[in-house]
Parts: structure tokens; C-alpha cells; sequence
């Protein structure tokens, strides 16, 4: 796998990461690749799935602030000012 040539995993959107984790999964389930390639390919694919995991779980936490009074939303707290105390 080339990788030069590929968006760094930063600035992929989730969309982006899942859309390329699925093509590493289908490049590794075909077979037809050389050993090298795999073991980079698998590489990407955990990062890609990293990325993945950390972005799903910053939009729970996102969600998990939202404020509820009386089962109606009334607005979100800032995420930020709640990680970084």
C-alpha cells in the first residue's frame, strides 16, 4: 500500500475513515496481496479504525451533554470547556 499518497488520517472525516477501513477490509479479505502490502495495508486499517473509534466516541460525548429539562432539549453545554476542566 502506498500510503503517500493517501490523506493523513487526521484530517479524514469519520465518513472518509469508514469508507477507506471498508476498502482495507475488502483489499485484505481478496487475497491478492503481496505480504508486505498487507502488513501495511493492515496497518492503515487500525489506524483508520482508531480514528474512527475516537470520533464516534467524541460525538457520544457531545451527546451525552446535552442538557434535558423535562424530557425537552434546552441547549448543549460547551465540550470543550468540559474536557479541558
Amino acid at each position: 500500500m502506498n500510503t503517500e499518497n493517501l490523506k493523513p488520517i487526521a484530517e479524514l472525516s469519520f465518513e472518509e475513515a469508514m469508507t477507506e477501513l471498508e476498502s482495507v477490509v475488502r483489499r485484505l479479505e481478496s487475497g491478492n496481496i503481496k505480504l508486505e502490502d498487507a502488513v501495511q495495508t493492515y496497518e492503515r486499517g487500525v489506524q483508520l479504525k482508531n480514528h474512527c473509534a475516537e470520533k464516534l466516541q467524541s460525538a457520544k460525548s457531545k451527546i451525552d451533554l446535552l442538557i434535558l429539562k423535562n424530557d425537552t432539549p434546552i441547549g448543549t453545554e460547551n465540550f470543550e470547556n468540559q474536557i479541558n476542566g
